[in-house]
Protein backbone atom coordinates (compact mmCIF):
# COMPACT_ATOMS: atom_id res chain seq x y z
CA UNK A 1 0.00 0.00 0.00
CA UNK A 2 1.75 3.32 -1.31
CA UNK A 3 0.26 7.15 -0.43
CA UNK A 4 0.79 10.58 -1.14
CA UNK A 5 0.44 11.52 2.83
CA UNK A 6 0.06 9.68 5.48
CA UNK A 7 -2.06 11.11 8.33
CA UNK A 8 -1.30 9.98 12.05
CA UNK A 9 -3.98 10.71 14.06
CA UNK A 10 -7.52 11.68 13.39
CA UNK A 11 -8.72 14.43 15.53
CA UNK A 12 -9.57 17.62 13.90
CA UNK A 13 -6.36 18.58 12.50
CA UNK A 14 -5.56 15.23 11.13
CA UNK A 15 -9.37 14.35 9.74
CA UNK A 16 -9.55 18.00 8.35
CA UNK A 17 -6.31 18.53 6.53
CA UNK A 18 -7.03 14.74 4.95
CA UNK A 19 -9.95 16.31 3.54
CA UNK A 20 -8.04 19.21 1.98
CA UNK A 21 -5.64 16.80 0.74
CA UNK A 22 -7.75 14.35 -0.71
CA UNK A 23 -10.41 17.27 -2.47
CA UNK A 24 -7.09 18.26 -4.31
CA UNK A 25 -6.58 14.78 -5.42
CA UNK A 26 -3.92 13.64 -3.57
CA UNK A 27 -3.74 9.68 -2.23
CA UNK A 28 -4.31 9.84 1.54
CA UNK A 29 -4.47 8.24 4.36
CA UNK A 30 -5.36 8.18 8.44
CA UNK A 31 -3.98 5.82 10.34
CA UNK A 32 -5.55 5.69 14.08
CA UNK A 33 -4.88 3.49 16.34
CA UNK A 34 -8.21 3.67 17.94
CA UNK A 35 -11.86 2.54 16.16
CA UNK A 36 -14.19 5.50 16.03
CA UNK A 37 -15.59 6.98 17.58
CA UNK A 38 -13.75 6.79 20.55
CA UNK A 39 -13.74 9.43 23.86
CA UNK A 40 -10.80 12.27 23.91
CA UNK A 41 -9.76 14.33 27.02
CA UNK A 42 -10.77 17.39 25.53
CA UNK A 43 -12.52 20.60 26.99
CA UNK A 44 -14.50 20.39 23.91
CA UNK A 45 -14.85 24.18 23.27
CA UNK A 46 -14.28 24.72 19.95
CA UNK A 47 -13.87 28.84 19.48
CA UNK A 48 -16.00 30.53 16.24
CA UNK A 49 -12.70 31.14 13.86
CA UNK A 50 -12.11 27.38 13.91
CA UNK A 51 -15.43 26.52 13.06
CA UNK A 52 -15.51 28.57 10.34
CA UNK A 53 -12.67 27.58 8.92
CA UNK A 54 -14.23 24.21 8.28
CA UNK A 55 -15.20 23.33 5.33
CA UNK A 56 -18.17 21.71 5.43
CA UNK A 57 -20.97 22.22 8.64
CA UNK A 58 -20.64 20.68 11.81
CA UNK A 59 -23.93 21.01 13.45
CA UNK A 60 -24.61 17.02 13.54
CA UNK A 61 -21.75 16.85 16.34
CA UNK A 62 -22.98 20.04 18.18
CA UNK A 63 -23.70 20.02 22.05
CA UNK A 64 -24.44 23.00 22.51
CA UNK A 65 -23.75 26.90 20.96
CA UNK A 66 -23.14 30.04 23.17
CA UNK A 67 -23.41 32.95 21.90
CA UNK A 68 -22.57 34.61 25.70
CA UNK A 69 -19.54 34.51 27.84
CA UNK A 70 -18.60 35.52 31.31
CA UNK A 71 -15.14 36.18 32.35
CA UNK A 72 -14.17 36.49 36.23
CA UNK A 73 -11.16 37.96 37.51
CA UNK A 74 -11.62 37.28 40.79
CA UNK A 75 -14.15 38.18 43.41
CA UNK A 76 -14.91 41.81 41.95
CA UNK A 77 -14.31 42.05 38.44
CA UNK A 78 -17.00 40.46 36.31
CA UNK A 79 -17.44 41.16 32.15
CA UNK A 80 -20.29 39.67 30.33
CA UNK A 81 -19.64 39.77 25.82
CA UNK A 82 -22.34 39.00 23.29
CA UNK A 83 -21.94 38.22 19.81
CA UNK A 84 -24.42 37.12 17.16
CA UNK A 85 -22.25 34.10 16.13
CA UNK A 86 -21.51 31.40 18.57
CA UNK A 87 -17.99 32.60 20.41
CA UNK A 88 -17.76 29.29 21.85
CA UNK A 89 -19.39 25.46 20.15
CA UNK A 90 -19.18 22.77 22.35
CA UNK A 91 -18.47 19.29 20.98
CA UNK A 92 -17.59 16.31 21.86
CA UNK A 93 -14.54 14.94 20.38
CA UNK A 94 -15.90 11.46 19.88
CA UNK A 95 -18.48 12.95 17.96
CA UNK A 96 -16.75 15.55 16.50
CA UNK A 97 -13.92 13.47 15.12
CA UNK A 98 -15.99 11.00 13.56
CA UNK A 99 -17.96 13.49 11.90
CA UNK A 100 -14.58 15.17 10.63
CA UNK A 101 -13.29 11.85 9.60
CA UNK A 102 -16.01 10.74 7.50
CA UNK A 103 -16.05 13.93 5.84
CA UNK A 104 -12.52 13.24 4.45
CA UNK A 105 -13.64 9.52 3.71
CA UNK A 106 -15.78 11.37 1.15
CA UNK A 107 -13.40 12.58 -0.36
CA UNK A 108 -11.26 9.58 -0.84
CA UNK A 109 -9.55 9.27 2.33
CA UNK A 110 -8.65 5.99 3.16
CA UNK A 111 -9.30 5.15 6.87
CA UNK A 112 -7.10 2.76 9.28
CA UNK A 113 -8.59 2.02 12.25
CA UNK A 114 -7.06 -0.02 15.27
CA UNK A 115 -3.31 0.80 13.50
CA UNK A 116 -0.87 2.09 16.33
CA UNK A 117 1.99 3.31 14.41
CA UNK A 118 4.92 1.30 15.37
CA UNK A 119 8.00 2.35 13.46
CA UNK A 120 8.97 4.76 10.72
CA UNK A 121 11.66 3.94 8.34
CA UNK A 122 13.29 5.95 5.43
CA UNK A 123 14.41 4.77 2.26
CA UNK A 124 14.70 6.00 -1.34
CA UNK A 125 12.50 9.62 -0.71
CA UNK A 126 10.03 7.07 0.45
CA UNK A 127 8.80 6.76 4.14
CA UNK A 128 7.82 3.21 5.57
CA UNK A 129 5.82 3.15 8.46
CA UNK A 130 4.52 -0.21 10.44
CA UNK A 131 1.58 -0.26 11.85
CA UNK A 132 0.27 -2.87 14.55
CA UNK A 133 -1.04 -4.73 11.50
CA UNK A 134 0.19 -4.06 8.76
CA UNK A 135 3.47 -1.78 6.03
CA UNK A 136 2.85 1.08 4.15
CA UNK A 137 4.59 3.67 2.76
CA UNK A 138 3.97 7.23 1.84
CA UNK A 139 5.96 10.46 0.14
CA UNK A 140 4.61 12.44 3.29
CA UNK A 141 3.71 11.96 6.70
CA UNK A 142 2.06 14.42 8.90
CA UNK A 143 2.44 13.96 12.52
CA UNK A 144 -1.54 15.28 13.83
CA UNK A 145 -1.32 12.99 17.04
CA UNK A 146 -1.47 15.68 19.78
CA UNK A 147 0.77 16.53 22.82
CA UNK A 148 2.38 13.40 23.27
CA UNK A 149 3.32 12.62 19.54
CA UNK A 150 5.15 9.39 19.24
CA UNK A 151 5.36 10.12 15.47
CA UNK A 152 7.61 12.93 16.30
CA UNK A 153 9.86 11.10 18.41
CA UNK A 154 10.13 8.59 15.47
CA UNK A 155 10.88 11.09 13.39
CA UNK A 156 13.85 12.09 14.95
CA UNK A 157 12.76 15.16 17.21
CA UNK A 158 14.29 13.49 20.61
CA UNK A 159 14.39 16.48 22.54
CA UNK A 160 10.76 18.25 23.53
CA UNK A 161 11.48 22.55 23.45
CA UNK A 162 7.58 22.91 23.73
CA UNK A 163 6.78 24.02 27.02
CA UNK A 164 3.17 21.68 28.38
CA UNK A 165 1.11 23.02 30.80
CA UNK A 166 -0.85 20.43 33.42
CA UNK A 167 -4.75 20.40 33.07
CA UNK A 168 -7.42 18.88 34.62
CA UNK A 169 -11.06 18.33 33.19
CA UNK A 170 -13.89 16.33 34.58
CA UNK A 171 -17.05 15.20 33.00
CA UNK A 172 -19.50 15.72 35.13
CA UNK A 173 -23.64 15.41 35.89
CA UNK A 174 -25.31 17.71 38.39
CA UNK A 175 -28.67 17.66 39.63
CA UNK A 176 -31.48 19.43 37.05
CA UNK A 177 -31.15 22.56 39.24
CA UNK A 178 -27.67 23.01 39.04
CA UNK A 179 -28.08 21.91 35.27
CA UNK A 180 -30.58 24.72 34.57
CA UNK A 181 -28.81 27.34 36.31
CA UNK A 182 -25.19 26.62 35.14
CA UNK A 183 -25.85 25.59 31.57
CA UNK A 184 -26.87 29.08 30.36
CA UNK A 185 -23.68 30.36 29.31
CA UNK A 186 -19.70 29.76 29.25
CA UNK A 187 -17.84 30.68 32.29
CA UNK A 188 -14.18 31.45 32.84
CA UNK A 189 -12.97 31.98 36.46
CA UNK A 190 -9.30 33.84 36.18
CA UNK A 191 -7.24 33.01 39.28
CA UNK A 192 -9.30 30.18 40.57
CA UNK A 193 -5.90 28.07 40.06
CA UNK A 194 -2.37 30.48 40.51
CA UNK A 195 -1.42 31.39 37.12
CA UNK A 196 -4.15 29.82 35.56
CA UNK A 197 -7.38 29.68 35.03
CA UNK A 198 -11.34 27.48 35.52
CA UNK A 199 -13.70 27.27 33.53
CA UNK A 200 -17.03 25.59 33.31
CA UNK A 201 -18.36 24.45 29.83
CA UNK A 202 -22.06 23.41 29.36
CA UNK A 203 -22.58 20.14 26.92
CA UNK A 204 -25.54 18.96 26.09
CA UNK A 205 -27.04 16.84 29.41
CA UNK A 206 -23.71 17.39 31.70
CA UNK A 207 -20.98 20.16 32.53
CA UNK A 208 -17.04 20.09 31.09
CA UNK A 209 -15.19 21.27 33.87
CA UNK A 210 -11.78 21.96 34.63
CA UNK A 211 -8.47 23.68 35.98
CA UNK A 212 -5.62 24.73 34.17
CA UNK A 213 -2.03 26.36 34.90
CA UNK A 214 -0.03 28.47 32.75
CA UNK A 215 3.23 27.25 34.15
CA UNK A 216 4.47 24.37 33.67
CA UNK A 217 4.49 23.07 37.31
CA UNK A 218 3.55 20.62 39.56
CA UNK A 219 0.25 21.62 41.19
CA UNK A 220 -2.69 20.15 43.08
CA UNK A 221 -5.32 20.23 40.13
CA UNK A 222 -7.39 18.23 42.23
CA UNK A 223 -7.59 20.98 45.25
CA UNK A 224 -8.50 23.67 42.89
CA UNK A 225 -10.86 21.81 40.81
CA UNK A 226 -12.87 21.11 44.40
CA UNK A 227 -12.52 24.82 45.23
CA UNK A 228 -13.98 25.85 41.34
CA UNK A 229 -16.95 23.61 42.01
CA UNK A 230 -17.79 24.98 45.53
CA UNK A 231 -17.48 28.68 44.01
CA UNK A 232 -20.08 27.91 41.00
CA UNK A 233 -22.69 26.77 43.59
CA UNK A 234 -22.67 22.50 42.95
CA UNK A 235 -25.08 21.21 45.36
CA UNK A 236 -24.78 17.31 44.84
CA UNK A 237 -22.43 15.60 41.89
CA UNK A 238 -24.32 12.97 40.44
CA UNK A 239 -21.61 11.47 38.59
CA UNK A 240 -17.92 12.42 37.56
CA UNK A 241 -15.05 11.41 35.15
CA UNK A 242 -11.35 12.72 35.73
CA UNK A 243 -9.01 13.45 32.92
CA UNK A 244 -5.76 14.99 33.39
CA UNK A 245 -3.92 16.13 30.22
CA UNK A 246 -1.20 18.29 29.04
CA UNK A 247 -1.22 21.05 26.63
CA UNK A 248 1.33 22.44 24.11
CA UNK A 249 1.06 26.46 24.76
CA UNK A 250 5.10 26.83 22.96
CA UNK A 251 5.99 25.91 19.48
CA UNK A 252 8.71 23.74 19.21
CA UNK A 253 12.27 25.19 18.57
CA UNK A 254 13.73 22.74 16.33
CA UNK A 255 11.55 22.81 13.47
CA UNK A 256 8.90 21.39 12.07
CA UNK A 257 9.58 19.47 9.22
CA UNK A 258 12.26 16.62 9.25
CA UNK A 259 12.93 13.78 6.31
CA UNK A 260 9.33 14.52 4.85
CA UNK A 261 7.23 14.50 8.32
CA UNK A 262 5.21 17.61 8.61
CA UNK A 263 4.03 18.35 12.40
CA UNK A 264 0.68 20.15 13.26
CA UNK A 265 -1.43 21.11 16.25
CA UNK A 266 -0.12 20.07 19.48
CA UNK A 267 2.67 18.06 18.21
CA UNK A 268 4.36 21.14 16.63
CA UNK A 269 3.11 23.21 20.03
CA UNK A 270 0.63 25.57 17.98
CA UNK A 271 -2.19 26.01 20.91
CA UNK A 272 -3.00 29.80 22.33
CA UNK A 273 -0.53 30.46 25.18
CA UNK A 274 -3.25 32.48 26.49
CA UNK A 275 -6.04 30.27 26.43
CA UNK A 276 -4.76 27.10 25.99
CA UNK A 277 -7.12 26.54 22.99
CA UNK A 278 -6.04 23.92 20.71
CA UNK A 279 -8.48 23.12 18.12
CA UNK A 280 -8.86 25.66 15.97
CA UNK A 281 -4.83 26.06 15.47
CA UNK A 282 -4.55 22.80 14.96
CA UNK A 283 -6.94 22.83 12.37
CA UNK A 284 -4.82 25.86 10.47
CA UNK A 285 -1.93 24.51 10.72
CA UNK A 286 -3.45 21.33 9.23
CA UNK A 287 -4.54 23.50 6.13
CA UNK A 288 -0.87 24.98 5.76
CA UNK A 289 0.50 21.88 5.22
CA UNK A 290 -1.61 20.62 3.34
CA UNK A 291 -1.64 23.64 0.93
CA UNK A 292 2.06 23.54 1.07
CA UNK A 293 1.76 19.93 -0.55
CA UNK A 294 -0.52 20.53 -2.99
CA UNK A 295 0.82 24.07 -4.38
CA UNK A 296 4.24 22.85 -4.61
CA UNK A 297 3.07 19.78 -6.70
CA UNK A 298 3.89 17.25 -3.75
CA UNK A 299 7.85 18.18 -4.38
CA UNK A 300 9.18 17.55 -0.91
CA UNK A 301 11.80 20.32 -0.39
CA UNK A 302 9.53 23.01 -1.80
CA UNK A 303 6.83 21.78 0.53
CA UNK A 304 8.63 22.27 3.70
CA UNK A 305 9.68 25.30 2.78
CA UNK A 306 6.29 26.65 2.02
CA UNK A 307 5.06 25.12 5.10
CA UNK A 308 7.67 27.04 6.98
CA UNK A 309 6.82 30.15 4.89
CA UNK A 310 2.72 30.09 5.66
CA UNK A 311 3.51 29.41 9.28
CA UNK A 312 6.39 32.46 9.76
CA UNK A 313 3.88 34.47 7.68
CA UNK A 314 0.95 35.01 10.57
CA UNK A 315 0.93 31.80 12.92
CA UNK A 316 4.24 31.60 14.53
CA UNK A 317 4.34 35.91 15.07
CA UNK A 318 0.88 35.25 16.71
CA UNK A 319 1.83 32.89 18.79
CA UNK A 320 4.99 34.80 20.02
CA UNK A 321 2.99 38.13 20.85
CA UNK A 322 0.56 35.75 22.77
CA UNK A 323 3.38 33.84 24.97
CA UNK A 324 4.79 36.84 26.36
CA UNK A 325 1.46 38.40 26.73
CA UNK A 326 0.54 35.21 28.39
CA UNK A 327 3.23 35.30 31.09
CA UNK A 328 2.36 39.15 31.81
CA UNK A 329 -1.15 38.30 32.22
CA UNK A 330 -1.04 35.28 34.26
CA UNK A 331 2.45 36.85 36.54
CA UNK A 332 1.23 40.57 36.54
CA UNK A 333 -2.10 40.46 38.55
CA UNK A 334 -1.96 43.39 40.21
CA UNK A 335 -1.09 46.21 36.91
CA UNK A 336 -3.55 43.57 35.45
CA UNK A 337 -6.24 43.92 37.27
CA UNK A 338 -5.72 47.91 37.68
CA UNK A 339 -5.81 47.69 33.96
CA UNK A 340 -9.47 45.61 33.82
CA UNK A 341 -10.88 48.24 35.85
CA UNK A 342 -10.68 50.65 33.77
CA UNK A 343 -9.96 48.99 30.27
CA UNK A 344 -11.82 45.45 30.80
CA UNK A 345 -14.85 45.36 28.87
CA UNK A 346 -12.83 46.70 25.90
CA UNK A 347 -9.99 43.79 26.77
CA UNK A 348 -13.04 41.18 26.82
CA UNK A 349 -14.49 42.42 23.35
CA UNK A 350 -11.13 42.06 21.94
CA UNK A 351 -10.35 38.79 23.03
CA UNK A 352 -13.38 37.65 21.52
CA UNK A 353 -12.39 39.13 18.07
CA UNK A 354 -9.51 36.93 18.12
CA UNK A 355 -11.76 33.66 19.10
CA UNK A 356 -13.79 35.13 15.97
CA UNK A 357 -10.88 35.46 13.49
CA UNK A 358 -11.53 39.24 13.20
CA UNK A 359 -7.99 39.96 14.36
CA UNK A 360 -4.73 38.73 15.46
CA UNK A 361 -2.89 39.77 18.81
CA UNK A 362 -1.48 42.42 18.34
CA UNK A 363 2.32 42.46 17.24
CA UNK A 364 3.33 46.13 19.31
CA UNK A 365 1.64 44.85 22.68
CA UNK A 366 4.33 45.57 24.54
CA UNK A 367 4.11 48.90 23.46
CA UNK A 368 0.38 49.61 24.01
CA UNK A 369 0.28 48.11 27.64
CA UNK A 370 3.20 50.47 28.46
CA UNK A 371 1.11 53.80 27.41
CA UNK A 372 -1.65 52.54 29.38
CA UNK A 373 0.27 51.58 32.39
CA UNK A 374 1.57 54.86 31.85
CA UNK A 375 -1.91 57.06 31.95
CA UNK A 376 -3.05 54.59 35.07
CA UNK A 377 0.32 55.91 36.91
CA UNK A 378 0.55 59.30 36.15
Amino acid sequence: MHFDVAIIGSGPSGASTAYHLAKAGIKTVIVEKETLPRYKTCGGGLVFRGRKSLPFDIQDAVESEFREIDIYLGENLHFTTQRKEPSITMIMRDAFDKLLTDKAKEQGVVLLENHKLQTLAFKDEKIILTTSQISLTANFVIAADGALSPTAKMAGWTNDTRNLIPALEYEVEVTPADFERLSKNVRFDIDAIPYGYAWNFPKKNHLSIGVASARRTKINLKKYYRAYMETLGISKVVSESQHGFQIPVTPRTDGFVKNNVFLIGDAAGFADPITAEGISNAIYSGKLAAQAIIETDKHPQKAAELYIEKLEAGLLPEIKTAIWLSKWFYEQKTIRNLLAKKYGQRIVEEMLNVFHGQRTYPKNVKQKLKQKIKELVF
